[in-house]
């Protein structure tokens, strides 16, 4: 059946969104001229506008009424041909359901963290695949995306906070979990490394709190960001240092060479989807 008006649910965090882009990206050239919405919470909301992939943001907070009133006014408005689930969680696909979409997607129960999420779905397939990113490529060719270039279509970002003019490498030091973090003595003895051996400089990326790493690491600068700034700061990096995070995908969506750190996760399933990046266990 043609499609014109398609619903893309992945509500957050950073690194899985940027997991969700590449299927998105299959389903928008596959119809082409379609309207595809995305269901977003507002935090991530720069990983998408000005992509080329979302045609319209719809934002949920779940924890402001007025907002979760206000996305299900505008999903239940939508009259979306089908509706995709790619985070696999009763919240999620209960926005698939407010949306009333004919056709609402999912994964089988088997690959969701909460399983019950699977009734809220009409077509559930076991997707095949490792890593995520597959999974979701495979999802979206069950709803009837064509095979094709993986993409990540992200926007440029904006200029923000301090940046050394000459080269550099970027860092986000801190992660969700404490044990995905790489030890301050290891990054002071890298900077170390960095200042005696080569020209670049050592950026953190973080916010106002990661200031005591930035203080506590000779010869590094902090650079505090918004999403955005932190795209325009990855695509200027020289290279990236990362962990197991959204920041560390997002280098990987850009193609940016560098080191990712991994400790308790599996890189199989979560690493950086690029061949740019080396991983380090």
């Amino acid at each position: 059946m043609p499609i014109t008006r398609l619903l893309v649910v992945r509500l957050g965090a950073m690194g899985d969104i940027l997991h969700a882009l590449p299927a998105a990206a299959a389903l928008k050239r596959s119809w082409p001229g379609c309207h595809l919405a995305w269901a977003v919470h507002p935090r991530w909301r720069d990983l998408l506008e000005g992509g080329g992939v979302a045609d319209e943001l719809i934002e949920i907070d779940r924890h402001r009424l007025g907002s979760v009133l206000s996305a299900f006014r505008r999903l239940r408005a939508g009259r979306f041909d089908f509706a995709i689930d790619f985070q696999g969680l009763i919240k999620s696909a209960s926005v698939c359901f407010a949306a009333h979409a004919p056709l609402r997607y999912g994964f089988e129960r088997a690959l969701l963290r909460e399983p019950a999420a699977a009734l809220l779905y009409n077509r559930r397939f076991p997707a095949t695949g490792v890593h995520v990113v597959d999974r979701n490529l495979a999802l979206a060719r069950h709803a009837g995306a064509a095979a094709g270039p993986i993409e990540f279509p992200l926007p440029p970002g904006r200029a923000e906070g301090n940046l050394p003019d000459g080269p550099f490498v970027l860092a986000s030091p801190l992660a969700g979990w404490t044990s995905k973090q790489w030890p301050l003595e290891s990054w002071s003895e890298f900077a170390s490394l960095l200042h005696g051996q080569t020209p670049y400089r050592l950026v953190f990326n973080g916010s106002p709190a990661a200031a005591a790493w930035a203080r506590s690491v000779p010869g590094s600068i902090l650079h505090v960001s918004s999403i955005a700034g932190l795209i325009d700061a990855t695509r200027r990096a020289t290279a990236i240092v990362g962990l197991d995070s959204g920041p560390l995908h997002l280098a990987a969506a850009l193609s940016k060479p560098g080191v990712a750190l991994f400790g308790p996760t599996d890189a199989s399933r979560n690493g950086p989807y690029s061949d740019s990046l080396r991983v380090l266990r």
